[in-house]
């Protein structure tokens, strides 16, 4: 499907309290939506990822799949800040005639949900009976769920929290030190900060997947002393990943994502989820080092209709892009159980 475009003509306020002077939102949808708009999906992408969520996510999206467009309206929205279609670093300031660069203000999840809602009403949609995200896209989720709990009947977060976590924060901040010990950094030019970024890439795999999974797709067979396979995978990966992505989007996006915290300016945690109304199915990961099962086991207890499933995985991380069986498999046992009327899947719309 050809990607679409949501024009914003107006200000938006962020919560750091810069403005946008209006922006652009790429996205993407699948199937048509019925009479009473009860098939509605909205998916959320990952930090890296773009609004073609039939590609990314092809073992949940497309025919004959978990949310197939023969009987699914489908939408994805590539997120503020991106460099895949939407407002972001690369984007002209109007107000100068140049690329915004690194003088982009800071977002939050909270300013990327509330983006979000606005490509809704301008969609006229009024229900969304399944919202799903995984990683930073289950942080969009959350938000908006508290945003406007009228909106969303079941929400499906994924490998993700409700709180930044200092350990995650550190991560993403040493990342960005990478980028920015890269003598280009500073150089206003789409391709600065390149070499940072590999490392910084680099850098997040190691917090993607494992101890366990390096040891078992990346160890020696023979004794020698360089030429390590996991050092040309981490080199690999990080050169694949400077070919699709932007040093500034990179780092702009993983402050948003340090940013999330559903309990700013709501009081506590607790009570900011105990705004959410919908029916929270929240999907931990056994070997995920970046977003603990011990996240989203909190986010299906402190809401009022919560509950939990795990994916026993060695892809830690990333198991929410790569176990689409097992994912499929948790979401249908969940919501087809005979006493639940919330199914998700063809037989449910």
């Amino acid at each position: 499907m050809p990607e679409k475009l949501f024009k914003y003509h107006h200000d938006f306020i962020l919560e750091s309290g810069w403005k946008l002077p209006g922006f652009e939102l790429a996205y993407h949808t699948y199937g048509r939506l019925n009479a009473d708009q009860s098939n509605i999906i909205w998916i959320y992408h990952a930090l890296t990822a773009n609004s073609d969520a039939a590609d990314w996510w092809a073992g949940l999206v497309g025919p004959g799949k978990l949310f197939d467009p023969a009987c699914h309206f489908i939408v994805c929205a590539n997120m503020l800040g991106s460099c895949y279609g939407s407002t972001g670093p690369l984007s002209i300031n109007p107000e100068t005639g140049k690329p915004f660069y690194d003088d982009f203000p800071l977002l939050t999840t909270r300013d990327m949900a509330r983006a979000f809602d606005l490509l809704r009403r301008h969609l006229q949609i009024e229900k969304i009976h399944v919202g799903i995200g995984g990683s930073m896209g289950g942080q969009h989720l959350l938000e908006w769920a508290i945003l406007a709990p009228e909106i969303f009947e079941n929400i499906i977060p994924i490998a993700t929290n409700s709180k930044m976590s200092a350990w995650a924060i550190a991560l993403n901040a040493t990342q960005r030190m990478a980028i920015e010990a890269d003598p280009t950094w500073r150089e206003r030019s789409p391709h600065a900060g390149q070499n940072g970024l590999r490392a910084a890439r680099a850098i997040g795999m190691l917090s993607y997947r494992n101890y366990q999974m390096f040891q078992t797709k990346q160890q020696e067979k023979d004794d020698h002393i360089d030429g390590f396979h996991a050092e040309s995978y981490q080199r690999y990966q990080g050169e694949k990943f400077v070919r699709r992505f932007n040093a500034h989007s990179y780092r702009m996006l993983s402050k948003a994502m340090d940013s999330h915290n559903v309990a700013r300016d709501r009081g506590n945690i607790d009570a900011a989820l105990q705004q959410i109304k919908a029916n929270v199915l929240a999907i931990g990961i056994t070997s995920d080092i970046l977003f603990p099962t011990s996240e989203q086991k909190f986010i299906a207890a402190a809401t009022a209709n919560g509950a939990y499933r795990e994916i026993d995985s060695d892809y830690g991380h990333d198991g929410f892009l790569i176990e689409y069986e097992r994912l499929r498999r948790v979401i249908e046992e969940h919501f087809f159980q005979p006493q639940n009327k919330y199914a998700v899947g063809c037989t449910g719309v």
